[in-house]
């Protein structure tokens, strides 16, 4: 529910419907990659692709709407910002809200080490680890879900030592990507996604085979 979300919120980050209002976080598993994103660009590879992981998630989450001919959805995706630059939706608290990957943050460990340091808090996915992303959010703002109980995500890193090892390598080492297997996973990026993902941006488009021209 809408609601779960702006109840541990600022009002400024609140989203504007009804506590009842029904929503779906996406996110998009290791086999996204092979899956989903090199079929796109394969069969988009005359067109336009500016970035093609936004676009393969617009593209899916579009075909997602077609299938609700009569209801009105909305998508968030979650690089869309305000105005203000502030983002549209705070991924990380939507994925904890709705049971679906777990949010550490500073508040979880009890004896701080950090003192003044800023941490950023980080979602560990029971299955996955820190091999996933979140990719939008689904609003449903004609249904209104009075009943629908609240889950808890799975705490799959429980101890106070593990929290502040995996908060340490997430602030502090996140290019090499070991926060990512702070827990047992059941699935990983391939080597060719990593990769893809540890590549800049504008070199990206040489290792799924597109020219300068389709950039």
């Amino acid at each position: 529910k809408v609601g779960w979300y702006n109840a541990v919120l600022q009002p400024a980050f609140h989203l504007p419907y009804p506590d009842d209002t029904l929503a779906f976080v996406v996110l998009s598993t290791p086999s996204m990659f092979d899956k989903a994103l090199k079929p796109f660009v394969n069969k988009e590879r005359l067109k336009i692709i500016r970035d093609p992981v936004d676009q393969c998630v617009s593209h899916h989450l579009s075909r997602v709407k077609e299938k609700f001919p009569d209801q009105k959805v909305d998508v968030i995706f979650d690089y869309e910002i305000l105005p203000s630059r502030k983002p549209k939706f705070l991924a990380q608290t939507a994925a904890h809200v709705a049971g679906a990957a777990y949010y550490y943050q500073r508040k979880d460990v009890k004896l701080d080490p950090w003192g003044k340091k800023k941490i950023y808090g980080v979602c560990i996915h029971p299955k996955y680890g820190g091999w996933f992303a979140i990719r939008g959010l689904l609003l449903f703002p004609d249904i209104q879900v009075l009943f629908l109980e609240q889950s808890a995500p799975v705490d799959c890193v429980s101890t106070e030592e593990k929290r502040i090892e995996l908060l340490e390598q997430f602030n502090f080492h996140w290019q090499d990507g070991r926060y990512r297997d702070i827990i047992e996973v059941k699935e990983r990026y391939s080597e060719e996604q990593k990769a893809y993902f540890a590549t800049p941006p504008a070199e990206r488009f040489r290792l799924l085979g597109l020219t300068q021209e389709a950039q």
